[in-house]
């Protein structure tokens, strides 16, 4: 089994990894804030709780137009093995905008005894995307006048797990279909929106007074071949009946003239109460080109419910009511 564990890290750690500009929902660190769901399919009813979770997070304070996104997103086992999901997502960026709905199916295999966080795990989702381009703050120039215009499109992600005891892996590829908005023109548009992700790490010291969670995730685009690597680590306390944890994430980027020089700061604090979470997660860019506040906030909201029996041993992703 320990041998089956280091092939999986290696595979793991030798897919590339992808992020691409004109994505459907973008990727933060949310997935650090108990919500793996919303970067992998294949988390969705991964645990003995189902769980709810809503994000709110601006960029660039004080900056008029600056991007914000909010999503919400519940998931939750099915039966013995199944589980389902969904995510609504608002995310806006100056006078563009998409709206989107995505919808998960999931299945886990226990590979070894019911009581034990040892499984393998499949995930599908679907999802539909409503793009809008608002130009009317624009001044009218000659015989051209500001415009609304609206594309939707389909997309699907395809998404794999792997745990066992505090061990855990993640793969998903993205935007797996040739599937695109076309708010301008074809010709600038790629149909390729494909990105992949991998997350690998471990969970130290279940039973103790602390325990650790070192991480990595990485995230790649087909199209261009930017590549960008978050090294997390997470840290647990058990107190009464309450779970104090926080967690630090370092974005870098790698390969590309256009991203080997990003760099992501990302602290994230909360805690669990009984079966409810809270979160505040404040992200810092260095570079050489920065708006005066490079500061981007979130706050996360969460809630359990339907938990069972948690694991003989498993990570928090997997035994999730504390």
């Amino acid at each position: 089994m320990k041998k089956f564990q280091v092939l999986i890290v290696l595979l793991f750690l030798t897919i590339p990894i992808f992020v691409k500009a004109q994505e459907t929902l973008p990727i933060y660190s949310d997935y650090l804030s108990d919500n793996v769901y919303l970067v992998h399919p294949s988390a969705a009813g991964i645990g003995n709780c189902g769980k709810v979770r809503l994000t709110g997070r601006t960029q660039w304070s004080g900056i008029s137009d600056a991007p914000a996104l909010q999503t919400l997103s519940a998931h939750t086992r099915v039966g013995t093995n199944a589980g389902v999901g969904i995510i609504l997502f608002n995310d806006k960026n100056g006078y563009h905008s998409q709206q989107g709905i995505q919808g998960t199916y999931a299945y886990h295999i226990d590979l070894g005894r019911p009581e034990e966080a040892h499984q393998l795990s499949f995930g599908l989702s679907l999802m539909a995307v409503n793009n809008s381009l608002d130009q009317r703050s624009f001044e009218p120039s000659g015989d051209t006048f500001p415009i609304i215009r609206n594309e939707s499109y389909f997309n699907s992600d395809i998404s794999f797990a792997y745990h066992n005891r505090g061990f855990f892996s993640y793969f998903t590829a993205k935007n797996v279909m040739f599937s695109a908005r076309s708010l301008y023109d074809d010709r600038y548009e790629s149909m390729n929106l494909r990105r992949y992700l991998a997350t690998v790490g471990y969970y130290f010291g279940q039973g103790k007074s602390i325990q650790f969670e070192p991480s990595i995730m990485g995230q790649a685009i087909e199209l261009t071949g930017e590549k960008f690597v978050d090294f997390n680590m997470k840290i647990y306390k058990k107190m009464n009946e309450s779970l104090l944890w926080a967690a630090i994430s370092y974005r870098r980027g790698f390969d590309n003239s256009a991203t080997e020089e990003l760099k992501y700061i990302t602290p994230i604090v909360g805690v669990n109460y009984k079966n409810f979470m809270v979160s505040y997660t404040y992200t810092k860019q260095s570079g050489d080109i920065l708006f005066e506040d490079a500061g981007y906030h979130q706050l996360t909201l969460g809630f359990n419910f339907g938990c069972r029996t948690p694991r003989a041993s498993g990570c928090p992703n997997i035994n999730g009511s504390f």
